[in-house]
């Protein structure tokens, strides 16, 4: 599956406000002091971010190497070897 890079850091995004999200609903429910409270919520954003992103880039390193990106001389390379898009496709 290809997600663009902006559609990685979308999803990332997503997912970390998500999950702070979560961690201020727990944490309002304790007995804790408003600044920890934030700083605990700031930090598990920050953290399922930056998780996010390198779970991305080993994912990326271990996938087999794909011809993802279509332009028009990669278009003009696959039209040369005379196979149909479903051929090119299933790959």
């Amino acid at each position: 599956m290809y997600i663009s890079r902006r559609g990685a850091k979308l999803r990332n995004a997503l997912v970390s406000i998500f999950n702070g999200s979560v961690t201020l609903v727990i944490l309002l429910i304790a007995p804790l002091g408003l600044m920890a409270v934030i700083i605990n919520t700031v930090l598990v954003t920050f953290a399922t971010y930056v998780v996010s992103n390198v779970a991305d880039r080993v994912i990326t390193a271990l996938e087999p190497e794909q011809n993802a990106e279509l332009t028009g001389s990669s278009r003009q390379k696959n039209r040369h070897l005379g196979k149909s898009a479903l051929q090119r496709w299933w790959r």
